[in-house]
């Protein structure tokens, strides 16, 4: 599927066909994106936590419930749900991490250059801990930079998804454990086949006039 079919193609799954689950390969290209996803100063403040099981689903699950119900069946009956976590601080251990891996893998061709990655992204992140105030904003921004690519990668695949933030995030960060990592849940995705109760998949879609959003100067 060529780039401007998948976008006209995608949209929020409401409903998923239980049981059926996803080839292995097209799940590896989608893990490899999110893997690549492009973050500020290569910052990457995020963690994926991918069920592929129904067990999986069903740890998942428990945090759409109560006010949450009408994404619960999304999330059992898809084949795979990701939850993209942000971690809670940018702290030196995972600045000393990504220095070292940018090392290793060879990002560093200019003496110096390796002090001088690390100043300019410690220096960036402490403008938005002291002058702008807003880390944990700037990290969920680079969090949902991950989830368009996922979208668009998923539709290119010809892969159904749903983004959902329609979910309790305290008790899923309980049941997965997240805030004993340094992380908390930000927004969950489904993948999967959607089934003939997917009410959206025959709306058009409906956006706003090009000349209302585009400036051209």
């Amino acid at each position: 599927m060529n780039l401007i079919d998948a976008v006209h193609s995608r949209h929020a799954v409401k409903a998923y066909e239980g049981g059926r689950a996803l080839p292995k390969q097209e799940v590896d290209a989608l893990l490899t994106l999110l893997h690549n996803s492009p973050s500020s100063v290569n910052s990457q403040p995020w963690h994926f936590v991918m069920a592929s099981t129904s067990a999986g689903r069903e740890r998942i699950a428990k945090a759409t419930t109560g006010a949450y119900e009408y994404n619960n069946p999304k999330v059992r009956n898809a084949s795979h749900v990701i939850a993209l976590c942000m971690r809670v601080d940018m702290d030196d251990a995972h600045l000393d991490a990504l220095l070292e891996q940018e090392s290793i893998d060879g990002r560093f061709k200019v003496p110096g250059s390796k002090e001088t990655q690390d100043r300019g992204r410690r220096a960036y992140i402490n403008m938005h801990r002291y002058e702008r105030r807003d880390v944990p904003q700037w990290m969920e921004k680079q969090v949902y930079l991950a989830l368009g690519g996922l979208l668009l990668g998923a539709a290119i695949q010809g892969i159904d998804a749903t983004p959902m933030e329609g979910f309790d995030a305290a008790a899923l960060d309980r049941e997965l454990m997240l805030r004993d990592r340094g992380l908390t849940s930000v927004v969950l995705v489904s993948l999967g086949y959607r089934s003939e109760a997917d009410f959206n998949a025959d709306l058009p879609k409906s956006r706003l006039p090009q000349d209302e959003l585009f400036t051209f100067i």
